[in-house]
């Protein structure tokens, strides 16, 4: 996930620093350097947000699972289908 949100704002950076460029006439040299400038911090910014997010997806995504298999295991325990405290549990 990270990799995409670091490719996605880095590429909108550029190209809105490019866009910029071409509206107001800036000289080419100088709009190249700060879009590639502003890819590169954009970049890294998108990278980190990218790897928070992942984080946090993939901890509710695990904490839900383990809710889930837990509220399973009551549910056959108070059926009677398994025993408390077996080997399987």
């Amino acid at each position: 996930m990270f990799r995409s949100f670091a490719a996605s704002l880095g590429a909108l950076a550029m190209g809105l620093v490019a866009l910029r460029g071409a509206v107001l006439s800036e000289p080419a040299g100088s709009v190249v350097l700060e879009a590639i400038t502003a890819m590169a911090v954009f970049a890294v910014l998108g990278g980190l947000v990218g790897w928070v997010a992942d984080t946090l997806v993939r901890d509710a995504v695990e904490q839900a699972f383990r809710n889930r298999v837990e509220w399973y295991r009551e549910a056959l325990s108070d059926a009677g289908l398994i025993e408390e405290g077996s080997k399987r549990d």
